[in-house]
This record gives structure tokens, sequence and C-alpha cells, in this order.
């Protein structure tokens, strides 16, 4: 697509006239402050694009958005099932109540971010750094949490089960009311937490 079609695309985009945008290449893009609410990114090529501040209640399964701007984005109940989301800048963002089931996440920084009540079942979050995140009510059975950073994150009431938890850092986690049946603690990081192995 010349750039010229582009900018014609995202001005269409930003007055609310496209929302069909399944599988386009957006990578690269500048997409900030643009409300996706509703729109139809399954399979959207977003890699490298700038979505700051954008609201992305949208679909957006299996989409790639390696490397994008998720800066102060509202994800709010987005489908992100099986979407790509390594290198992204992601401070301030919002996931509360997005389906993250499958997606991929290892490697991030993700301290600022509000996964309330997210479902991340089988997601890949290996060395994701979630200090004090705010993963309560989550769904994370199955996820692999390997060697990630929680400390002092909110799991209250999160569903553990059969993750992979181990050489995580869990101290001062509040892991009130959660359920870790079948989790995978060896070399897990438990102080603080009131959880003996």
């Amino acid at each position: 697509m010349s750039n010229l079609a582009m900018s014609h695309l995202i001005e269409e985009i930003r007055l609310g006239k496209r929302k069909n945008l399944a599988g386009m290449d957006f990578s690269g893009a500048d997409l900030s402050e643009i409300d996706f609410s509703g729109a139809n990114l399954a399979g959207a090529n977003l890699s490298g694009a700038n979505l700051a501040k954008s609201s992305l209640r949208a679909n957006l399964r299996g989409a790639d958005l390696t490397g994008a701007n998720l800066q102060s984005v509202d994800g709010r109940n987005a489908d992100l099932r099986g979407a790509i989301l390594l290198e992204v800048q992601a401070k301030r963002i919002s996931l509360a109540g997005s389906f993250l089931s499958g997606a991929i996440l290892s490697h991030l920084i993700l301290s600022d971010v509000d996964l309330r009540g997210a479902d991340l079942r089988g997601a890949n979050l290996v060395k994701t750094i979630l200090r004090q995140a705010d993963l309560s009510y989550t769904n994370l059975s199955g996820a692999d949490l390997s060697e990630a950073d929680l400390e002092e994150a909110n799991l209250q009431g999160s569903l553990l089960k059969g993750a992979n938890l181990q050489n995580s850092n869990l101290l001062c986690a509040n892991l009130a009311q959660v359920m870790l049946q079948g989790a995978i603690l060896d070399g897990t990081i438990l102080e603080g937490t009131g959880i003996r192995k």
C-alpha cells in the first residue's frame, strides 16, 4: 500500500468509517490516539506500530504487535488470543478483562499493567517483569511464568492451576485465595506470601 493510500485509510479509521481491518499490514504506522473500539484487527500486522494512547478494545486475535508502542493503551476486554506481544513498550496499559489465552508476552516489562480478571490461560510469560502488577482474579491456568518477576504483584483470587512458576520471583506477592493445584514451584521465591512449598 502506498503512503498516500495508508494515510487515507488511517484518516478513515480515525473518523470511525473503517472497522473491518482483519489481516491488514499496519507495520510501522502511526496509529496513536485512535479509537479502535469494536474494530476487527484479527491477524493484523501491527509490528512496530505506534498505538500510544489508543483504545484497543477490539478483536486482535492472532495479531502481531511485536515492537509496538502500547504506552497508555486502553485494551480492556480486548480479544488478544494468540497475539504476539514481544518487545512492546507497555507502560500504563490496561488489559483488564482481556482475553490473552495462548498469547506470547515473554521478556516484557509490564510493571504498570492492569490485568484484573484477564484470561491468560496457556499464555507465555517467561521472564516477564510484572512487579506490583494487578493480576487479581486472572486465569493463569497452564501459563508459563518461569523466571517471571512478580514481586509485590497482586494475584488475589487468581487461578494458577498447572502454571509453570519455576524460578519465578513472588516475593511479598498477594496470593490470598490463589489456586495453585499442580503448579510447578521449583526454585520459586515465596517469602512474604504466606505460602509454603
